[in-house]
């Protein structure tokens, strides 16, 4: 599903974001990615969405090669991969239910399609019964919901949770992280980034720690250590 073989990215010559970076993620997987600010895991993300290209080594996500990637394929790429951020990025002018058709709307979707679809991602997500609502008023954690609602609607392989309960107390931080492993159990993989040691710890899932650039750790059942 992943692999990142030998990835190394330089920004500058005093910078190497990635530095030789080798990993595989199997279909369907659950994997927290954490360490320290600057650690690299922006990049790695970065360049799994093809936001960045890699200064060596081979990048293959679902069977497509990064390095015979045209421009004119990205966003076809993008579309198996739905990414939810720690700031939500919701238009505060439309409902919950506006929000997450967008999403259809852009690739062209008819009416009746998004008709269908909306209310069954705004279930899975718990918030089928705020789908009139406008984000301001909703809590943080049923802003991240809607978001993550917006990033599986098209039904992409993977989705990348990058920090999404960085903002959130612990009740609606531990809302959000259920709802990505009922999204894991359908069949998507997941990418988690993130500083929380409690849910790291509790989760019990693959952790990969990176550490100036490198991947230091790469445990089945990891723990966040300092």
């Amino acid at each position: 599903m992943i692999l990142f073989d030998r990835v190394t990215k330089v920004y500058n010559k005093k910078s190497t974001a990635l530095d030789r970076v080798s990993l595989h993620v199997e279909p369907r997987e659950f994997v927290i990615v954490v360490g320290v600010s600057g650690a690299g895991k922006s990049t790695l993300l970065k360049l799994l969405t093809r936001e960045e290209k890699p200064t060596s080594g081979k990048i293959v996500v679902g069977g497509i090669d990064y390095d015979n990637l045209k421009d004119r394929d990205i966003p076809r790429l993008r579309r198996k991969i739905g990414t939810v951020f720690q700031d939500f990025k919701l238009l505060p002018n439309r409902t919950v239910f506006e929000n997450v058709a967008f999403a259809l709307e852009i690739v062209g979707l008819s009416n009746r399609e998004i008709s269908h679809t909306v209310p069954k991602v705004l279930d899975i997500v718990g918030l089928k019964d705020k789908a009139e609502r406008f984000p301001l008023e909703l809590s943080g954690g049923e802003r991240q919901r809607v978001a993550i609602a917006r990033a599986i609607v098209r039904q992409p392989k993977i989705l990348i949770a990058d920090e999404p309960t960085g903002n959130l107390d612990p009740k609606h931080a531990w809302d959000v992280v259920r709802v990505l492993q009922k999204i894991n159990r359908f069949g998507t993989t997941v990418l988690l980034t993130t500083h929380n040691k409690e849910i790291v710890n509790r989760l019990k899932r693959r952790v990969i720690r990176i550490q100036d650039g490198q991947i230091v750790k790469d445990e089945s059942r990891g723990k966040y250590k300092e």
